[in-house]
């Protein structure tokens, strides 16, 4: 199938469900118990995951952040660009933008790298919540419709809320498995914070998510 057949996303026509293979198929099926311990699981992480909203200001050891934004988005597959999150066709179409007391920075997944895209402190700017400003790290996913709009228009938004929604979830789950806290937030100022990201008009910032030690651990 080629591409451009590919991303028609003509429906299949005539196509119906096939009788099961089962006389009876039980009405219910008894799941075992979930195991939660013996180091770090998937299943332990998904024990931990929860949402913090208080924050230390102790910032993250580069090791974290490193380790963090490879969870996040970060190439897994280096032989074909592979992703930590998955994305409809490979399109990548959210990108990841870093809120530190240094500035704000750009990830770029290929070089593993940080790239600074404006000095200004742009933390207190990723949402409307009081916290939002004092953690040491805040993360915001940008769709960049030059690469979201190869879609059709049909399932352009749902597919580039697919993708944030992974990408949140690794980082939750590191963070769940170092010891970090974190929070999804989806309220926040578009246009205000496109201007603070340096971003242009193809890019729109869609969630961001705080980043740091519990406050418990002060």
């Amino acid at each position: 199938m080629s591409k451009a057949m590919l991303l028609s996303y003509d429906p299949v026509q005539h196509l119906l469900p096939q009788p099961t293979s089962h006389a009876a198929p039980p009405a219910t099926i008894a799941l075992a118990p979930p195991l939660l311990e013996g180091g770090n699981t998937l299943t332990a992480a998904l024990a931990k995951r929860k949402s913090v909203r208080e924050f230390a200001a102790t910032p993250l050891s580069p090791q974290q952040l490193s380790e963090l934004l490879w969870a996040a988005n970060g190439i897994n597959r280096p032989e074909t660009g592979g992703r930590t999150a998955p994305s409809a066709h490979g399109l990548n179409e959210i990108d990841i933008y870093v809120a530190l007391p240094e500035g704000v920075y750009e990830y770029e997944p290929v070089a593993h790298r940080l790239r600074l895209k404006h000095a200004v402190d742009a933390r207190n700017l990723t949402g409307y919540q009081d916290f939002v400003g004092k953690a040491p790290l805040d993360l915001v996913y940008v769709v960049n419709h030059g690469r979201a709009d190869q879609m059709p228009e049909a399932v352009r938004e749902t597919f580039a809320g697919v993708a944030a929604g992974a990408i949140s979830q690794n980082v939750s789950l590191y963070c769940a498995v170092a010891g970090l806290g974190c929070v999804v937030r989806g309220w926040l100022n578009q246009r205000l914070l496109a201007e603070a990201l340096s971003l242009n008009e193809d890019e729109v910032p869609v969630l961001a998510q705080t980043v740091g030690h519990p406050a418990a651990e002060q």
